[in-house]
C-alpha cells in the first residue's frame, strides 16, 4: 500500500499503521480515508497530501 507524504509538514500516512487517534485503524488506503480527514500534526486536508515516491 501507498504512503502519502503532508506537503505542509512531512508527516507520512503509512496505511499499515493507520491513525489510531482519530479511529482509522490499520490498513486503512489512503484513498479510502473519510473525506474530512486531516493531518494528525498540522491539520492540512487530504488535498495536501501527495504519493510517496
Amino acid at each position: 500500500m501507498d504512503k502519502y507524504v503532508c506537503t505542509v509538514c512531512g508527516y507520512i500516512y503509512d496505511p499499515e499503521q493507520g491513525d489510531p487517534e482519530a479511529g482509522i485503524e490499520p490498513g486503512v488506503k489512503f484513498e479510502d480515508l473519510p473525506g474530512d480527514w486531516v493531518c494528525p500534526i498540522c491539520g492540512a486536508g487530504k488535498d495536501d497530501f501527495e504519493k510517496e515516491e
